[in-house]
């Protein structure tokens, strides 16, 4: 996260606003819930996971063991049957 002046980047109005209420020290401004990526959307690891979790599915439909697949992936049989039984 950047540091930014707030003389530079925001209007002199909001900048005394915002000195009556705090001053001298960093205010942390989050973004927008709007704008706001969920969890793996940014790295692409969501997409890696549900592409993943996908080929494990179709698998398992195709008679593959459920021990053979937590091999294969390097998951737990636990977490094989978590994927497979995984209520949409």
């Amino acid at each position: 996260m950047k540091y930014k002046n707030a003389n530079l980047v925001l209007p002199d109005s909001l900048v005394k606003e915002l000195q009556k209420y705090f001053q001298g020290g960093y205010i942390y401004v989050p973004i927008n819930e709007d704008v706001r990526k969920s969890w793996g959307e940014l790295s692409g690891y969501k997409d890696e996971l549900e592409e993943r979790n996908s080929n494990i599915i179709q698998k398992f439909r195709k008679g593959i063991p459920i021990e053979a697949l937590a091999d294969e992936f390097y998951l737990s049989v636990h977490a094989i049957r978590k994927i497979i039984y995984k209520k949409v």
